[in-house]
């Protein structure tokens, strides 16, 4: 349980700091959120717990294929912003879209002979 709250603690930090820097130089944030830090603390922390180098490849591929279908937020919330949707609003449709990509990479993916 020790392990769990320090896996926690960690990744919860990391975000925590970069929101911060963000708040203060809205490049560095982005520059810092766009980081794979996550995934790269996740794979990380799945090869300390299992050792399985495979299971961390299988995460690595995922990661990526999952990464294509959020591009669109990136790209769309500032000209929802921009054009005055609310926040609130703008995110809800984001994130609408966003897992309704997903659902279409999961459809996807195996016709394409990618295991996800």
């Amino acid at each position: 349980m020790l392990y769990f709250i320090l896996k926690a603690g960690i990744s919860g930090l990391l975000v925590a700091l970069i929101s911060e820097v963000a708040r203060r130089a809205p490049g560095w944030g982005g520059l810092l959120a766009s980081l794979p830090l996550t995934s790269l603390l996740a794979m990380m922390w799945l090869w300390r717990d299992t050792g399985d180098e495979q299971r961390v490849a299988e995460l690595a591929t995922g990661t990526f294929w999952f990464f294509l279908p959020s591009v669109p937020l990136f790209l769309v919330l500032p000209l929802l912003l921009k054009h005055g949707l609310g926040f609130w609003l703008a995110m809800a449709l984001l994130v609408a879209g966003t897992l309704l990509l997903y659902s279409l990479a999961f459809w996807l993916a195996p016709r394409a002979g990618i295991r996800l």
